[in-house]
């Protein structure tokens, strides 16, 4: 009797990064070069569901290929604010999303929340300059702010 989808991904969720990497390999034909967890298991679990279910029509395919060249707040320029000088580049990192957006993150059972500022980030009525700087308030140790944001 073929194992049912949700019972694979289970399995998954405690395979090895070995096991990952055999189960990447036999999915898509080729081994991952990511060293990642986290994104194995996703783009695994993903293409398992896309075999069980289907995966999108060409249609909903366009359709969100456009909303996302519309909407998206960290890759669409017009929703970056002008630079402050005509003819300026915006040097803001394009990873980081639009002023006022609220990141959220569960770390150890808790949740962190950070506001997006013009020229830095709250947390806790605290403004500071880098993702990172929160992330070794919140850690105790050194982070990558992206990383731990997962921006």
């Amino acid at each position: 009797m073929k194992e049912h989808i949700s019972a694979r991904i289970a399995k998954l969720q405690s395979a090895s990064f070995k096991e990952l990497n055999q189960a990447y390999k036999e999915l898509f034909g080729k081994a991952e070069t990511a060293s990642h967890k986290t994104y194995l298991f996703r783009r695994i679990a993903y293409k398992l569901q896309e075999l069980e279910y289907g995966g999108l029509s060409k249609k909903a395919k366009v359709s969100l290929k456009a909303l996302v060249e519309k909407y998206d707040p960290i890759n669409n320029a017009a929703f970056r604010p002008a630079p402050s000088r005509p003819n300026t580049p915006n040097t803001k990192d394009r990873r980081l999303p639009i002023p006022g957006t609220i990141i959220n993150k569960e770390y150890k059972g808790m949740r962190y929340t950070v506001k997006v500022l013009e020229n830095g980030f709250e947390y806790k009525s605290k403004i500071y300059s880098s993702l990172s700087a929160i992330a070794k308030e919140i850690t105790r140790a050194h982070w990558n702010g992206y990383l731990f944001f997962s921006l």
